[in-house]
């Protein structure tokens, strides 16, 4: 079985149409699989449009993003298990590479990442360079991350010390057990923090990281492009 893990905030705009896109590409994998959303102290439909939508909805209250993927994994019963982020679109291009990577032997990895809607250039041509990175450094972007239960076990999960920057700290943790790769097919995520969050936020927030570095990824001050109110 594969199991996939869906951590949710406030998704109601967006989590239907990503839960119905990973539907069609999962049942075209002809395996058996399970949809966890991981409801994270949502005040909005999340968990509803989540059950009509035939996952199975687990409510938390942890506002931690890697404590809430934590929680996804412990509940499912799967022995591959893929987290997918409630914006993002995937397909079943993505979901065969993933399992041809762990059927010959892979203990897990991530994808390149398109942005969705209308973007400017400057925006796109950034993603691209930073699937560039991310494939130059080994690291799987947390809107699509996956791994064989095993792997992810003998990791010990994403480490609960972040608040962001786990799905980093959890392709290092992977690469230590094996053979982790980063696929050339790419999952669709949305780009709002680029359209809900002004470019001045967004380097004041990378200035930060370089005054504070890793420091910052540990509390939840300063992260408010994950955990500040949603600007939709």
């Amino acid at each position: 079985m594969i199991s996939f893990i869906v951590p949710a905030h406030n998704e109601a705009r967006l989590i239907g149409a990503s839960l119905c896109a990973l539907q069609q590409a999962a049942q075209g994998l002809g395996q058996p699989f399970e949809i966890i959303v991981v409801d994270d102290a949502s005040d909005d439909a999340t968990a509803d449009i989540a059950r009509s939508s035939g996952a199975t909805v687990l409510a938390v209250a942890y506002r931690h993003i890697a404590a809430t993927r934590n929680a996804g994994a412990t509940l499912a019963r799967g022995q591959r298990l893929v987290f997918v982020d409630a914006d993002t679109h995937v397909d079943a291009a993505v979901l065969r590479a993933a399992t041809r990577a762990m059927d010959e032997g892979a203990v897990g990895g991530g994808v390149a990442v398109a942005l969705q809607g209308d973007v400017a250039l400057h925006a796109r041509l950034a993603a691209r360079f930073f699937a560039w990175v991310f494939r130059l450094t080994g690291i799987a972007p947390g809107c699509f991350l996956f791994c064989t239960r095993a792997a992810f076990d003998a990791a010990g999960g994403f480490d609960l010390t972040y608040y962001a920057g786990e799905d980093v700290a959890m392709s290092r943790a992977l690469a230590r057990q094996g053979r982790f790769v980063i696929l050339r097919e790419a999952v669709h995520t949305s780009a709002r923090k680029l359209h809900t969050f002004s470019a001045w936020e967004h380097l004041r927030l990378a200035l930060r990281f370089l005054w504070k570095r890793q420091r910052m990824l540990t509390s939840r001050e300063h992260l408010d492009l994950w955990y500040g109110k949603r600007r939709d």
